[in-house]
């Protein structure tokens, strides 16, 4: 039967919990540094093969240098390895451990005998120290492993040295075999303590980044409101994200936001839509920092499909603004106010069986439609604007009318209008400007900034959501996700149209 965790693991595209004890991303970053490092290793025995073949060229005859090529041909196939993304994290350090033994025992080998070929007497330092020293600093990895690896690379100093008495080279004293173990053997010692040291370090990070029941593993978002960090359950079989923010780093705001935060996640845990994202659970951590566990999406924001893919056809605007609408219905009848609609908070995935299914994300800013501003002067500044100028509303620019669930309906219509025409409404250039534009400029109805076929009925419904009155708005999401349904398209968008370009575009 296969382990529950390694199902997880190849469901999110991450690795698979190991005996090395690090998470997935630290093991990601330690392979890269393999990578890196026969990278250097590699050049420098290339730059010792142009040397001999130029200002040492009179010695070639003597000494034998098929040891750097050898070299340089085991740099090139560790780095392979290591960047390869169909071999596992712990297969490709294993390797980086092969590696660091056979180097070692190259440059012994190739030290040795070019000084006893040339100087009748065995080197007191070879490279080999350095980079028995030197691997353990570069890549995190258990002690016991990187000791085993150490000892091994360190006998290749005597065990050459005997290999050319036998060869019958030079005559091999017990003063010289001592002598060429001393540096080895003191490398192993500051290997093993130097890998301790490290990995102790790396697994105290690990170990930080658990909260609650889930484990962090790497970062897949950044915003105004914290980062968003790819995680797993320590026991069930489920990828969650995680949107995390440390007061250390807010300075003076550290309050107001972290109470923002904290808001956002009890705002949408209280929501059941399916085109909300869901919340798993939220809390504080040891050092502070404050986190929420949602559901994990596959998929991609409209800010950036939009930006790859160019203006969506119109039926499949319709699509994901009926959904995105079945959201807000929930939320505004439940009294809250999103007020930070725009693309980069709306998200299609695929959802199961269901493609092109839409979540609404990031509820951070959301309030109830009957409290006053003001209500909690912690979470906003007087006299500033909160939202995104691109999508915000007149009436939160001029204040002439409250802010209210049709304040949300003004930012959809935006979002519509970057759907249809990959244009914003108005595209002022400073964000003053666009404010302007909103509060008393009248919009280019989108099939005039199109390409696409539009319908007229369409126009007209993102027209009259960009109403500057909010009386002349629908009167709520269900009306207008009512409305959209009542344009005739001649071909709606469904799942299999959906599903045919997830897998031509997305590769699903």
């Amino acid at each position: 039967m296969n382990d529950p965790r390694t199902i997880l693991h190849r469901a999110t595209g991450s690795a698979p919990p190991s005996h090395y004890g690090l998470p997935p991303d630290l093991l990601a970053k330690a392979r890269a540094r393999v990578a890196r490092l026969a990278g250097v290793l590699g050049a420098l025995s290339l730059v010792a093969i142009l040397l001999n073949a130029t200002m040492f060229r009179e010695y070639v005859h003597s000494v034998v240098q098929p040891q750097h090529l050898l070299a340089v041909v085991l740099s090139l196939v560790v780095i392979l390895v290591a960047r390869s993304r169909r071999i596992a994290d712990t297969v490709a350090l294993n390797v980086g451990l092969v590696y660091e033994v056979f180097l070692c025992w190259i440059v012994s080998f190739a030290a040795h005998h070019a000084d006893v070929v040339l100087f009748g007497r065995p080197p007191e330092i070879t490279w080999t120290s350095m980079i028995i020293v030197v691997f353990p600093m570069i890549v995190p990895l258990p002690p016991r492993r990187l000791l085993a690896a150490s000892i091994l690379g360190a006998i290749s100093s005597p065990v050459s040295l005997f290999v050319l008495h036998r060869m019958g080279k030079f005559t091999l004293t017990v003063d010289e075999l001592v002598g060429v173990s001393i540096s080895p053997a003191f490398a192993v010692v500051l290997a093993y303590f130097g890998a301790r040291m490290i990995y102790a370090i790396s697994l105290d990070v690990s170990r930080v980044r658990l909260l609650g029941a889930y484990q962090l593993e790497s970062r897949i978002g950044a915003g105004g409101m914290g980062e968003v960090w790819r995680a797993s359950h320590r026991m069930l079989a489920r990828p969650a994200a995680i949107k995390l923010i440390a007061p250390g780093q807010l300075g003076e705001d550290a309050h107001a936001v972290l109470a923002r935060f904290e808001q956002e996640a009890q705002a949408t845990a209280l929501l059941r839509s399916p085109h909300t994202v869901e919340i798993y659970d939220f809390g504080r951590a040891d050092d502070g920092s404050f986190y929420y566990v949602m559901e994990l999406l596959d998929g991609v924001d409209l800010q950036e499909l939009v930006r790859t893919h160019g203006p969506l056809p119109a039926p499949r605007v319709v699509h994901i603004l009926r959904q995105a609408c079945h959201s807000l219905d929930e939320a505004h009848a439940a009294g809250l106010v999103h007020r930070d609609i725009k693309p980069a908070n709306l998200f299609v995935c695929r959802y199961g069986s269901d493609f092109d299914f839409v979540k609404v994300l990031d509820f951070g800013l959301v309030k109830h439609e009957t409290a006053p501003e003001e209500i909690d002067p912690d979470l906003t500044r007087e006299g500033s604007l909160i939202g995104t100028p691109a999508y915000l509303c007149p009436e939160a620019i001029t204040g002439k009318s409250p802010i209210d669930h049709r304040s949300d309906l003004y930012s959809l219509g935006c979002v519509a209008y970057w759907l249809l025409t990959g244009e914003l409404v108005f595209a002022a250039k400073t964000s003053m400007g666009m404010l302007t534009e909103h509060a008393k400029s009248q919009p280019i109805p989108p099939s005039q900034r199109s390409e696409l076929v539009i319908p007229e009925a369409l126009d007209r419904v993102v027209l009259a959501c960009l109403a500057k009155d909010p009386t002349d708005r629908p009167e709520g999401a269900q009306e207008l996700a009512a409305r959209l349904k009542r344009i005739g398209l001649e071909k709606p968008w469904d799942n299999g149209l959906a599903r045919a370009w997830w897998e031509l575009h997305r590769g699903k």
